[in-house]
Order: structure tokens, then C-alpha cells, then sequence
């Protein structure tokens, strides 16, 4: 099971659009501030990516936390909506709009509900709650299968900013808290 897994995963960088890393990394590091979002296990994925821009030194916050400043031009809303939409993502995309941040969406499903209100699609394809009822190609439940690829891309966009940046993998490690 565990090879099948992790070949479905790496399926999943066979059928994304080879430009999604880079587009992604260029609407981080042009961002002054960075705000991350995703409901549920995406979520947690979301997390994930906000701790590896910190740790390269980037002024970016997880939306939800008391600690998250608002944000406006020159800042950046990553969100996740894998399934194509949904409505806290849709309604936060609508805030960043309307405060002149730039916005991302990633998503299985770009033809979804928050793919028009975002500056930049970055499409991932991999099966999420979306159609696991209904093509359930993958051996992982449910939406696993996307968020295993977003954990995967998310590291793999940390390390293409901390060489774009010129930083070392001890300066990120430099960042990382102590209070553990």
C-alpha cells in the first residue's frame, strides 16, 4: 500500500503544469506580508507552508491566529481550496480583494468557486472530498491524496525560495523556535 501511495503522490507532480512552482514562487517573494488559509486537514497544510516562510525569514502569519495584522497592497492571501470553494475561503479571497492584497488560490479543482475571485490559480491535481465519491481513483481516503501533494510541493516551494533568496539550510534551521 505504501508504494501505491506514494506513486499516486508522485502522479500527482506528473499532471501539474510545470510553471505552478515558480508563478507560486514569485507571488511570495514579491508579497510584503503573507497570510495562509485552509479549512480542515488542507488546514494543517497550510500551516505547514506558512512555518517554512518564516523559517526563511518571511513576515508571514496563519489567518485565524489573534497575532494575524490585517492585510493591503503589497501583501499576499495563499489559500487552499482543494475542492474548488469554500465559503470562509471565498468570503477571505473577497476581504483581500477589497483591501487591494494580491491573492492565491491552490485547489484540485480550478474551475471551482474561488478560483475567479483569486489573482493566481495554482492547480493541483489530485482527488479531494470533491470526487472521491465519484472517480475514487485514489488508494487514500477522501482528500489525503491532495493534501499528501500540497505537504510535498509545499517543502519543495521552501526549497526553491531558500535558493532564490541565497539562503542556507542553517540559516532556516536558525529560525526555527525554540520554545519546544
Amino acid at each position: 500500500m505504501a508504494r501505491q501511495a506514494l506513486a499516486e503522490i508522485g502522479g500527482v507532480f506528473t499532471a501539474a503544469t510545470s510553471d505552478a512552482a515558480d508563478r507560486l514562487c514569485g507571488e511570495i517573494l514579491a508579497a510584503h506580508r503573507i497570510a495562509c488559509y485552509g479549512v480542515g486537514r488542507e488546514g494543517l497544510m497550510m500551516k505547514a507552508l506558512c512555518m517554512r516562510l518564516m523559517h526563511l525569514g518571511l513576515d508571514a502569519h496563519s489567518v485565524g491566529d489573534m497575532t494575524t495584522p490585517p492585510v493591503g497592497p503589497g501583501d499576499l492571501l495563499l489559500v487552499s481550496a482543494g475542492p474548488g470553494g469554500f465559503s470562509t475561503v471565498n468570503a477571505l479571497l473577497e476581504v483581500a480583494r477589497e483591501a487591494g492584497a494580491r491573492s492565491v488560490v491552490i485547489t484540485a479543482q480550478p474551475g471551482g468557486s474561488a478560483a475567479p475571485l483569486a489573482d493566481v490559480v495554482i492547480p493541483l491535481p489530485a482527488q479531494t472530498m470533491a470526487d472521491d465519491r465519484v472517480t475514487a481513483a485514489s488508494l487514500l481516503p477522501m482528500g489525503s491524496l491532495y493534501e499528501a501533494a500540497q505537504l510535498v510541493f509545499f517543502d519543495l516551494i521552501s526549497i526553491l525560495l531558500r535558493e532564490r533568496s541565497g539562503q542556507t539550510p542553517n540559516q532556516m534551521r536558525n529560525r526555527h523556535t525554540n520554545l519546544e
